[in-house]
This record gives structure tokens, C-alpha cells and sequence, in this order.
């Protein structure tokens, strides 16, 4: 075990915070911090995750809370029912011994299991730790031994073989708990979900309300692993008001609704150890008593539109890959109506567009054709959908496009943009429909601040913020916590961007992204890349290569379908390309049609768009010199993407090496 006492260097910040106020950071484990408190809505009394969990239980107790699928329907659990098995839950990880500020680890897909598992841990005076499916056994094993995990808690016997793998060095490790599937392997410490909660009877209530009691709303109680390029993943320490107050504070700012006046109803499909997902889900709708239900593991192979259509949530978030499937969807879905209808579509989704724009500038008052368009095509678009009762649209990840953007803006349904890092608790700025800005990321939430440091000519700098959702720190790690949180508790994202004169944030791109040419300019490739994609609508992904070379690159992937079974694209392009082709006069419908310069036509329609993003940029640094089309779309089966669909630049230039490295040979120099 690692011990509690500060270092002699901590023991100097103390004393040198202490002389210059308030201390907003820590790495030690069970640290309490400063909570940054400073006006009416900033002061709103600090509470334990416990205590919200608790008065939705008490308020809202008879409605839905979860509701999970099986074979003979939906199993539901109202609000009292989930607090019991989440008392139960800490009550089990107590039995097996979970120490104060250890850890449980909760590695599998979204279920009811495994919010009550992550909310009794914290209960039980635990840190809970969400851990993606897909990693490896050795990042598993640097996870729990950072953590000191007591507990690991799986879905199925894959992840179950992972444990076993690296249990032997783990000194923490009590027990494992599998929740989904028959238990297969026969060990000493594994539990089945229920014979886990059944541990619950031989601990009493009043044990259990001396730890719950012991919480302080500003000490830690989940931990989040920030996955690095370079070295090991970083652990984000976030504290019950870290949590409760980030929570109530994007409920109160997106208007949702609370019961009885109206519940509101999430789909819970990408992954909650991504922890916006998380806040949104779990967190958000507990704040507000919503009905959350878990989609089936192949959500985002293809299942996902059949949950929405039968669960019909009131509010949605997706990622740019998933909402580039849903817009795949609807085109294909356009494209095999009837001349007359695609004719309707077209002028209903003009004059959407035209009303929507208007509407960002203050024109309120929407065209006199635009309720018959609504009815006419907007309604029938968002029932395909199965997002006829939503009312909010959310993008949680980086690099969704403006074509798609505008796509559902001209079907009336402005995709909300939302800023946040794991050290500012998943989210910072908020657009919202009433408050909306193409390709912004929204304003600050109340409360918090945002500023820009050290801008370019083009007024682009170091986004910096600040609010009662930063981190408390890095655990054990003093040197990173204090290059990422100043004296006066402003954070330092590493993103690029800047505020508009209303205050409405722009993020342009990443620091770690930059690429410094051979001349020493650096590039960012983000508006580059989204450039390229509005000239080539058949192009997916853009990716700008360039580093330490003389000039610019890029690895184009086109739309390509996808295997719902494997999730692994195909070679068939997406029906939205096809009729991109056939528009060229191509006769071109998969991937391999094109390749290797296979189809002239696509080829020169691709030179001429790269042509057209390079007349637009200002310095001929910018300008991408040379191309190739990948032979594969990109995918998270295949490496390119992360859990939650965001490109992995570096695995990218890692996989596709040899294409690089073709740019700038000798005999193809430029």
C-alpha cells in the first residue's frame, strides 16, 4: 500500500498555497481540495454522490430508473429499487473488503449492472473506475495497480481471462465479480452478480451509513484513466462535487424536464468508462429522476436505430461516427423514394436550412411553409429515426463535420456541440437550441470561465477554464497535476481555439495535433481536414500527414458501408456515394472501383476538390501537395478509431507507414 504521508516537496506547496490562498489540487488519494465557490450559483451546497442519489430515490421513488432488455422484454427498475441494490452493491464490495479511497474496476458493456456497481462503490467509500472493454491485459494491470483495486467487476468470461492473466500481480486484488454470461472458469474469489449481492446480508445498515456519512463532497470518489499517447494512462481524480455539481449545473442549463411534469427518456449505447457519456447517462439522469435504457451490445453495429425507434428518447447524444451513420441512413433511405418525394425533401430541407440560419442571427419568426414542411418532412425523418420525442441533439465528440451539421440543420434538428476534457468532468461549454452557432462548442457553463492565452494572427490561442467541475488532480502524480492546474485553479486543456465576441467557443484543434514541417511552421491539420471533406462530400476521414517533412499530405478514406456483424467497413460504398458517383457520370460502387487511380473520373473530381481547399488557405504551407485513398474506410474493429468513433492519429500513422513514407521518397519527391 502507498503511503498517505506528503512528500517534502507537497509539504512545501501547502505551505506556499497557504501563504497565497486557497489550494484547488491534490494527488494524494485522500486529499480534499478548495471548492471554487464564488457567486450565487457557484456557492450551491456541496453534496456527496450518496446524497443526490438518495433524494431522487426518496422523491421519485416509484418511477423508472433503468430499464435493461431480455429475451421475454424489458426488466425496469424504479428509483427506490436502485437505490437498494446500489446499497446492496456497497454493502457486497464492504463484505469482500473494498478499503477506504481503493478502488473497484468496472470493465464491460452498458447494463444496470454496471452503474450499481459504480455507484456502490463510491458508496461503500471506494473510488469506481471505468475501464474500457477493449483494453489490453497489461493496461488493465496498470490501471488496478495505480488505483489499488480491490475489485474487479466484468460482463463476460473475455474480460473474465483477462483478470486471471494479471491477477498474480496485483497485491490489492480480493475478488472478481462477472455479471453477464454462465460463469465458465471455476476460481476461489469469483462471484456471479447475485452471489455477489447476496454478500450484502452480512453487512448491516448501520456499517454502511458510518462510511456513507464519512464522505466529504470534496474528496474523491471516481477515478478516470486519461489514455496518453506517450506513457502509461493519466488517473483523473474527480470528487463527489466534481460530479453532483457539474451535473446539476448542465441539468439546470439544457432545461430538462424532472417528473411529474415529465420524465425525461436516454438510450445508454457508448461506452460509460468515456466519462461525458457517463455525466449524460448515469449522472445526469439520476439528477433529473430520467428513465435510462441500455441498447443491446451491437448498438453501434447497427442495432442502435431499432432501440431508438422502440425506446423513442426524449433527448440524444451520438458521436461524429454515429451520427454520420444515421445521416447514411436517411440519405439511403431518400434515395429509394419516389422522384416527387426526393423533390419535397429537397425544398423542405432548403427552406429548413434558410430558417434555421436565420433563426442564429435572431430572425425568430420561421417562413409560412415551414409547419408544412415539418409535417411534410421533418416528422418523417426524426420517426425513422425513432427521435420523434426528443427535443435536444448532442455531438460529444470532436470532428463532427459541417456537412452533416448542416444536414440535420436543414431537417430542423440543430445538433448541439458541447465542450469538456476528463479534468474538467466531461464538460464545460453547452450549446443549446435557444443559444446555437454553427460548428461552436457553446458558452461556458455557469459559473465557470473560459479565456484564450497566447493567440496567433488569427486570434486562435490556448484554451484555459476554470469552475467548480476541474479535477482535483492526478493521483499521485504532483509534477503533471501542476502542469495542467495553475496557482488560481485555472486548467490548461492543450486545445486551440477561441470566444466570439457573445461569448460562444470555437476548439480548433489540439496542440498534440500540430505538425511542424522541416521549415519549423507549424501546421494545424482539424480545419485543413474538414475543408478537404466540405469539397469531396464522398470522403470520410482526412488525414494530414506532414511532420518533420518539407510539405503536406493527406490520407483520404471514402464512405464505405459497414458489416454489422464484425463492424469492420466493407467494400461497398455508403448509397449517399453511389449517387455522388452516378452525379459524376462514374459507374463506380465499391471502394476497389477507385483505388489505385481505377476510375478517372472520381480521381480528377478528388484532384479538383483538393485544388479547391488549397485556394482557400492563406499561406502555401497549408497546401496539401500530395493524396492517396486508403484502401479501407476507417473503423474502430480495425485500430484507426477510439471507443467513442474519435480518430487515433497516431495508430493511424503507425498503420498506414508505408503510404507515408511513398509521399516523400526520393523518386516521387516533390
Amino acid at each position: 500500500m502507498s503511503s498517505n504521508k506528503p512528500s517534502p516537496k507537497e509539504r512545501d506547496h501547502r505551505a506556499e498555497t497557504k501563504a497565497r490562498g486557497p489550494r484547488y489540487w491534490t494527488s494524494r488519494r485522500d486529499g480534499e481540495v478548495h471548492l471554487r465557490q464564488e457567486d450565487a450559483f457557484a456557492s450551491q451546497a456541496p453534496v456527496t454522490v450518496h446524497d443526490m442519489v438518495m433524494n431522487t430515490a426518496i422523491k421519485y421513488a416509484n418511477y423508472i430508473a433503468l430499464g435493461s432488455k431480455h429475451r421475454t422484454g424489458w426488466h425496469l427498475l424504479t428509483y427506490i429499487e436502485y437505490y437498494e441494490e446500489c446499497r446492496r452493491a456497497a454493502k457486497a464490495f464492504l463484505k469482500l473488503g473494498l478499503e477506504r479511497f481503493h478502488s473497484v474496476g468496472i470493465m464491460g458493456l452498458n447494463s444496470e449492472e454496471w452503474v450499481i456497481a459504480s455507484i456502490g462503490a463510491i458508496m461503500a467509500g471506494g473510488f469506481s473506475v471505468g475501464i474500457l472493454s477493449t483494453n489490453s491485459p497489461k493496461t488493465c494491470q496498470v490501471i488496478a495497480e495505480s488505483s489499488e483495486m480491490d475489485i474487479f467487476v466484468v460482463d463476460n468470461d473475455r474480460q473474465l481471462q483477462k483478470i486471471i492473466q494479471i491477477q498474480g500481480y496485483l497485491k490489492h486484488l480480493k475478488a472478481i465479480v462477472q455479471y453477464k454470461e454462465e460463469i465458465r472458469t471455476r476460481l476461489q474469489n469469483l462471484y456471479s452478480w447475485r452471489g455477489f449481492l447476496d454478500l450484502a446480508d452480512g453487512v448491516s445498515e448501520d456499517t454502511l451509513n458510518r462510511v456513507i456519512d464519512s464522505q466529504k463532497p470534496n474528496q474523491c470518489c471516481a477515478l478516470l484513466y486519461s489514455m496518453s499517447i506517450a506513457g502509461p494512462p493519466k488517473p483523473v481524480m474527480l470528487s463527489h462535487d466534481n460530479i453532483t455539481w457539474t451535473t446539476e449545473t448542465a441539468a439546470q442549463t439544457l432545461s430538462y424536464k424532472r417528473p411529474p411534469e415529465e420524465q425525461e427518456v436516454l438510450v445508454s449505447y457508448l461506452p460509460l468508462s468515456y466519462l461525458t457519456a457517463q455525466l449524460f447517462d448515469v449522472w445526469v439522469s439520476i439528477s433529473v429522476a430520467g428513465a435510462l435504457y441500455f441498447a443491446q451490445p451491437d448498438a453501434l453495429r447497427g442495432s442502435l436505430i431499432d432501440t431508438l425507434r422502440e425506446v423513442k428518447p426524449t433527448m440524444f447524444y451520438g458521436v461524429p461516427w454515429v451520427w454520420d451513420r444515421l445521416l447514411d441512413s436517411l440519405k439511403t433511405s431518400q434515395l429509394a423514394s419516389t422522384p416527387f418525394r426526393r423533390k419535397l425533401d429537397k425544398w423542405a430541407m432548403f427552406l429548413g436550412l434558410r430558417t434555421n440560419k436565420r433563426r442564429m442571427l435572431g430572425q425568430t419568426r420561421p417562413a409560412l411553409c415551414f409547419s408544412l414542411a415539418k409535417r411534410l418532412t421533418f416528422s418523417q425523418a426524426r420517426r425513422f429515426l425513432g427521435l420523434q420525442r426528443c427535443r435536444q441533439y448532442f455531438n460529444l465528440g470532436t470532428g463532427l463535420s459541417g456537412a452533416t451539421t448542416e444536414y440535420f440543420l436543414s431537417l430542423n434538428m440543430p445538433i448541439c456541440e458541447l465542450y469538456g476534457l476528463s479534468e474538467s468532468t466531461g464538460v464545460h461549454t453547452l450549446s443549446r437550441q435557444e443559444g446555437f452557432r454553427l460548428l461552436s462548442c457553446g458558452k461556458s457553463l455557469p459559473s465557470t470561465r473560459t479565456k484564450t492565452q497566447k493567440e496567433d494572427g488569427d486570434g486562435i490561442g490556448d484554451i484555459h477554464i476554470w469552475g467548480r467541475n476541474i479535477f482535483m488532480g492526478y493521483l499521485d502524480d504532483e509534477e503533471k497535476t501542476q502542469e495542467k492546474i495553475d496557482l488560481h485553479g485555472w486548467l490548461r486543456t492543450g486545445d486551440l481555439g477561441f470566444l466570439d465576441d457573445d461569448e460562444f467557443l470555437y476548439v480548433t484543434g489540439n496542440e498534440r495535433d500540430l505538425i511542424t514541417l522541416s521549415s519549423g511552421e507549424k501546421i494545424n491539420p482539424n480545419p485543413i481536414e474538414e475543408r478537404v471533406k466540405r469539397h469531396i462530400p464522398i470522403v470520410r476521414y482526412v488525414v494530414l500527414v506532414g511532420q518533420d517533412a518539407p510539405y503536406l499530405c493527406a490520407l483520404l478514406t471514402l464512405k464505405c458501408q459497414i458489416n454489422m456483424d464484425t463492424g469492420e467497413p466493407r467494400n461497398a460504398l455508403t448509397s449517399e456515394a453511389v449517387a455522388f458517383c452516378r452525379q459524376l457520370k462514374s459507374q463506380s460502387t465499391r471502394l476497389s472501383d477507385i483505388v489505385c487511380d481505377r476510375d478517372p473520373v472520381v480521381t480528377e473530381f478528388i484532384s479538383q476538390g483538393i485544388d479547391a481547399a488549397n485556394a482557400e488557405v492563406t499561406s502555401n504551407s497549408a497546401k496539401i501537395v500530395k493524396w492517396t485513398i486508403l484502401e479501407t474506410d476507417f473503423s474502430m474493429a480495425g485500430g484507426e478509431l477510439g471507443a467513442t468513433t474519435k480518430l487515433k492519429r497516431a495508430n493511424v500513422g503507425k498503420m498506414y507507414r508505408p503510404e507515408i513514407e511513398s509521399f516523400y521518397s526520393e523518386k516521387d519527391e516533390h
